[in-house]
């Protein structure tokens, strides 16, 4: 019960802060441009800070060589999921705009709001390092892979020119939050101390992320009407793989792994990484969306339902749990 109502918690803040920004925006509080100038602070300036003081917290030289082989699972899990996704992008027919929301959507989740809380109120402290191998790949996953997916399936770039451009798209491959993670990972491998005043500063920065993407996808709500919040089939089909799919892979993963290869995974690692890959979308996917012309009311409309729709996840599985 505790559980959740932890969850319910956490679920209700993310609901009031979009609350806020649609309250805000439909009473002319927010200009036309605010929503873009908020993307560009969020992906440019306020994720790279956020990750870089994440990985600098959460992480150490020695967690990261420990990790060892758990970290595999979810990786494995994590590239079925794109297979997965890509084939359904193809066989659904999903349009131009929403192939690579609706694909980070299957794959990527909101570990740390809603995820970090949760894993806490289920399994305490000494699951965290466990927690870190699901944040890490997710990390990856995100920055790496599925930023690019988005960018990639600018409904507005004529695919026929970019095919015979040999340009290499630098901001494409390189997202700045991307970088983010990797200098954070090389300044945790050199052992080099964050100075206090820059440590603050950055973690100032990076708690912008949160409560600046929700209120994003208050004003997108907002400006779309809520008349447009529906279960369309591209809609219900990435809710099915983020809380169906996602989790079934990983357990798959997990099954094969330790059954057939002989490989020992603590109950309590299975249990936090199944957690972890059943939980509702990122956030910022709307603005991400935005950021590359792609189908903001569709980003975001799954961003709440998949939010909205974890209060009643959560008890289905916590009762998954028990038989892993």
């Amino acid at each position: 019960m505790q559980v959740f109502l932890t969850s319910l918690s956490s679920i209700a803040v993310i609901v009031l802060i979009m609350a806020l920004g649609y309250i805000l925006r439909r009473t002319g509080w927010f200009a036309d441009s605010f929503g873009s100038n908020i993307a560009g602070l969020i992906t440019k300036i306020a994720l790279p800070a956020s990750i870089f003081v994440s990985v600098m917290n959460y992480l150490t030289r020695d967690k990261l060589v420990s990790l060892g082989v758990g970290i595999l699972f979810p990786a494995v899990a994590v590239i079925i999921g794109y297979l997965i996704a890509w084939v359904t992008v193809k066989v659904a027919r999903i349009r131009p705009g929403r192939r690579g929301i609706f694909m980070n959507a299957v794959v990527n989740a909101n570990t740390i709001f809603i995820g970090m809380p949760l894993n806490n109120a289920l399994f305490g402290a000494k699951a965290m390092s466990y927690f870190l191998i699901y944040y890490i790949i997710n990390t990856v996953s995100t920055w790496a892979f599925g930023i690019y997916l988005i960018s990639n399936d600018d409904p507005t770039v004529d695919k026929s020119e970019q095919e015979k451009s040999h340009k290499i798209n630098w901001k494409k491959l390189l997202p700045m939050p991307l970088v983010g993670f990797v200098v954070a990972v090389v300044w945790l491998l050199l052992g080099i101390p964050v100075p206090t005043f820059m440590n603050q500063t950055l973690s100032y920065v990076g708690g912008l992320v949160t409560p600046l993407s929700l209120i994003y996808i208050g004003i997108v709500l907002a400006d779309a009407g809520l008349d447009k919040f529906k279960f369309e089939r591209d809609s219900v089909m990435a809710l099915i793989g983020r809380f169906i799919l996602s989790p079934l892979v990983l357990i798959l993963v997990i099954k094969l792994g330790t059954g057939m290869m002989g490989i020992s995974l603590p109950t309590l690692m299975r249990q936090t990484l199944v957690v972890q890959s059943a939980l509702p979308m990122l956030a910022v996917l709307p603005i991400l969306a935005k950021e590359a012309h792609g189908d903001v009311d569709y980003a975001t409309n799954i961003v709440v339902m998949s939010t909205v729709l974890f209060i009643v996840v959560v008890p289905v599985l916590m009762a998954i749990l028990q038989f892993i």
